[in-house]
């Protein structure tokens, strides 16, 4: 074999080795995972209780970086923006496909500048009642608000969080007219439910359980599309009489866009592993998370389904931006 022919062959297989030498080099170094929230928060808890055991199954460190501002944008856009490789990661919520309707001029595509590895929790949420309301069931709490036209609050988390988008899917589906009450945050918002300055929410779990348990609170409803290991006795909205209900909560892992298949298919096989384990199940559940593992290609289709979803209820709704 002469010199011409060597090159030759070996330009015609080098790039059959590029995907097994990525796979077999992959992580090289660090990983970050930026998580678009503030510590202390359900994602960061999500983020701190799988990194460990995700740096002891790939050899590199999980390095969290915290980067909370717009709702989870800020630290999206600082994501979609790096070098896609597979050593930036982004903890990604519902909020990412809400914001695709309701905020306008993002400054990335969900759709085009990432990549699906996989959705690893959903969250418990529950329909929450002040105890003052004569209401104990979901087709109580819809004829009561039927017969009052905007006598009743619901409040939520923000204007535009996952609460608001439950409670204008909720006003939507039963055909009622209550009154959004917007607050900073979960601890405001429990506080005025507490003491009953607003009446209801559609709410994550963990904040109120406490308050269910003591009977401060008295929950209707879960609001996922099955119901909860947290609260197994307690049925679905679609169970409860409102067929079709569906607003839950998830935190799910993306990459760039152009991430090599090898290192999102490391990184999923790795993430559904940690997630099956008993000991990491318990503790997330404790937290209100179900683990759940979903494979790239159907978390991609979940997403793109979320999307159209809450883009029709923030039409319907004419929600808006602060």
């Amino acid at each position: 074999m002469n010199d011409r022919t060597r090159a030759w062959l070996a330009g015609l297989l080098f790039p059959l080795c590029i995907p097994a030498a990525t796979a077999a080099e992959y992580p090289s170094k660090p990983i970050r995972l930026v998580v678009p929230f503030p510590a202390g928060g359900p994602v960061d808890i999500t983020a701190r209780t799988v990194a460990p055991r995700l740096t002891e199954a790939l050899g590199q460190r999980i390095v969290i970086d915290n980067r909370g501002g717009a709702g989870g944008i800020l630290g999206s856009d600082i994501v979609a923006k790096s070098p896609a490789d597979g050593h930036t990661l982004l903890l990604c919520t519902t909020g990412n496909a809400i914001n695709v309707s309701l905020v306008p001029n993002l400054p990335y595509d969900i759709k085009k500048d990432f990549v699906p590895i996989s959705m690893m929790v959903i969250i418990t949420s529950i329909l929450v009642v002040h105890p003052s309301l004569p209401v104990k069931s979901v087709k109580e709490l819809i004829e009561l608000a039927k017969a009052k036209p905007d006598a009743l609050s619901y409040a939520s988390t923000g204007n535009g969080a996952p609460t608001h988008l439950a409670g204008e899917l909720f006003k939507s589906m039963a055909g009622i007219k209550i009154v959004h009450v917007s607050y900073k945050g979960a601890a405001s918002a429990v506080v005025d439910l507490l003491s009953g300055h607003v009446q209801l929410s559609l709410i994550s779990a963990p904040g109120v359980m406490p308050h269910v348990k003591n009977g401060r609170l008295r929950v209707l409803a879960v609001t996922n599309a099955k119901r909860s290991v947290l609260l197994p006795e307690v049925p679905t909205m679609s169970e409860a009489g409102l067929r079709g209900y569906e607003s839950e909560g998830w935190h799910g892992l993306f990459a760039p866009a152009g991430t090599p298949k090898p290192a999102v298919d490391r990184l999923y096989k790795e993430i559904a592993a940690i997630l099956r384990d008993p000991k990491i199940s318990a503790q997330l559940i404790a937290g209100g998370a179900e683990p759940v593992g979903m494979p790239p290609a159907e978390f991609g289709v979940k997403l793109h389904n979320e999307i159209d979803k809450w883009a029709k209820v923030v039409k319907t709704s004419g929600m808006k931006v602060d």
